[in-house]
C-alpha cells in the first residue's frame, strides 16, 4: 500500500477536512464508550498543534438521511472539548451556509465538529456534489476514519477526488499493523476466532489458511464446527446450514492447518439461567446450551497461543459479557498477553474482539487493537477497501 499521512504535509493555516469514526455508542444523550473517540485524539491534536483549522466529520447512527436529534453529534463534540483541553466548536449542519459560516470564523489552531453526515442521504450514496461541497470546506483531506473504510460513502471515497488527500494517524496505525498480519507475518501464526456464525466469516477463514498455523475456535462459531464434525451440540446457537463449516474443514485438512475445536464446555440449561452453568466433556452436552468454552479447552488454547510469534484475536470464546461466561476468553486473552510480552505481534480485530478486550482488561497488552470492525474484516479477507484505495489513488495523482 502507497499512501501519504500527516508526516508528510504542511497543514499550517490549512483548512482541513479530517474524516474521524466518531460513531460511539450513546446511552440517554451520553457517550457510553469513548473508545473511538479517544482513538481519533492523537491526529487532532497534532492537527491544533500545528496550526491546522480542523474541521472533524463523522456519521452517528442510521438516521436514513432524516435528522435525528438523538444523534447528533453536539455531545461528542463537547466531549472532543472536554478531552483536548481547547475549545471545539460545532456546527448544526455539515454542509451549506451555517458550515460555511462555521468555517470561514476558524482560526489556525481550532478545532471544529460539523453535524452528522448521515443527516444528509447524499452522504451514504456518495453522491459527486454533496463529496464537492465537503471538499469545498477544505484545502485538505485527512482520512482517519479505518472504521468506516470498506464503505465507498461522499467522505470517505468521494471527497479525496476533490481533495488532496492523506492518512491519519490512527488509519496508518490500523493499515501497518493488519498489513502485517496479510504481507509478512513471524510465524507460527495463530488464529483465536469466535463470535456467532461461521457463515459472516467464511471469507476471512479462507483468506487465512493461505497463513495462518492454526486457529483456535470458540463461541457460536465452534459449535457450528462441532455439528459439522457429527458432535450434538444440543440448543446451543449454531448456522442451520453446515456446509460453509464443512467446506472450511475440507480447505484446512487439504492445507494441513488445523482447526482446534472444544473438548469441553460450560453449558446451562437456558441463556438466562446462570445459576445452572456447569461444565461438561463436548460429548455430554445433552440437550443444552453451550456459553462457553470449557476449562481444560481454554488451557489447551492457551498453549497454543503461548507459542505464536504473530496472533489475531477476532472473536470472543464465549458469552464474556456475563461473569458465568467469561473465563474462557480471559483465559486465552491472558495468553494472547503473555505471547505479546515475550515478543509476539497480537491484533485484536474490531467489533466484539475489541469489545471483549477492553471489557476482560487485557486490551492494553496487545500490540494492537483494531477500531474496525466490518472494515477489519474485510481487510483480513483481502478486499479492497474503498476509502484506503482513494488515499492511493491520491498518492499517485496531484500531491498535497
Amino acid at each position: 500500500m502507497q499512501f501519504k499521512t500527516l508526516a508528510d504535509v504542511d497543514v499550517r493555516g490549512k483548512r482541513v477536512v479530517v474524516r474521524e469514526d466518531l460513531n460511539v455508542p450513546m446511552k440517554a444523550g451520553r457517550i457510553a464508550d469513548d473508545t473511538r473517540l479517544v482513538a481519533a485524539l492523537e491526529t487532532l491534536r497534532y492537527l491544533r498543534d500545528r496550526g491546522a483549522k480542523t474541521i472533524v466529520v463523522s456519521h452517528l447512527g442510521r438516521p436514513d438521511g432524516k435528522v435525528v436529534p438523538a444523534l447528533s453529534l453536539r455531545p461528542v463534540a463537547e466531549e472532543l472539548h472536554r478531552r483536548l483541553g481547547s475549545t471545539v466548536a460545532f456546527a448544526p449542519d455539515c454542509v451549506g451556509p451555517a458550515a460555511a459560516e462555521a468555517v470561514a470564523a476558524l482560526e489556525n489552531g481550532d478545532v471544529l465538529v460539523l453535524e452528522n453526515l448521515r443527516f444528509h442521504a447524499e452522504e451514504e450514496d456518495n453522491d459527486p456534489q454533496f463529496a464537492q461541497q465537503l471538499a469545498a470546506l477544505g484545502d485538505l483531506y485527512v482520512n482517519d476514519a479505518f472504521g468506516t473504510a470498506h464503505r465507498a460513502h461522499a467522505s470517505t471515497e468521494g471527497i479525496a477526488r476533490d481533495l488532496p488527500a492523506v492518512a491519519g494517524f490512527l488509519m496508518q496505525k490500523e493499515l501497518e499493523a493488519l498489513g502485517r498480519l496479510t504481507n509478512d507475518p513471524r510465524h507460527p501464526f495463530v488464529c483465536a476466532i469466535g463470535g456467532a456464525k461461521v457463515k459472516d466469516k467464511v471469507g476471512v477463514f479462507v483468506a487465512l489458511l493461505e497463513r495462518v498455523d492454526g486457529f483456535v475456535v470458540g463461541g457460536g462459531m465452534a459449535n457450528t464446527f462441532l455439528a459439522a464434525r457429527g458432535v450434538d451440540v444440543g440448543s446451543s446457537l449454531r448456522d442451520s446450514d453446515l456446509e460453509p463449516a464443512k467446506h472450511i474443514i475440507a480447505l484446512a485438512d487439504e492445507k494441513g492447518v488445523p482447526i482446534h475445536l472444544p473438548t469441553d464446555a460450560v453449558v446451562s440449561t437456558a441463556f438466562d439461567a446462570d445459576e445452572n452453568a456447569t461444565v461438561v466433556p463436548i460429548d455430554a452436552v445433552d440437550g443444552r446450551m453451550i456459553l462457553d468454552i470449557g476449562p481444560e479447552t481454554a488451557q489447551a488454547y492457551a498453549l497454543v497461543l503461548r507459542g505464536a510469534q504473530t496472533i489475531v484475536f477476532n472473536g470472543p470464546m464465549g458469552v464474556y459479557e456475563k461473569a458465568a461466561y467469561q473465563s474462557g476468553t480471559r483465559t486465552i486473552g491472558e495468553a494472547i498477553a503473555e505471547a505479546t510480552k515475550a515478543g509476539a505481534d497480537s491484533v485484536v480485530g474490531g467489533g466484539d474482539a475489541a469489545a471483549a478486550a477492553h471489557a476482560l482488561g487485557f486490551a492494553d497488552a496487545m500490540t494492537h487493537v483494531s477500531t474496525g470492525g466490518g472494515a477489519t474484516l474485510e481487510f483480513l479477507e483481502g478486499k479492497t477497501l474503498p476509502g484506503v484505495a482513494a488515499l492511493e489513488r491520491a498518492a499517485l495523482g496531484a500531491g498535497a
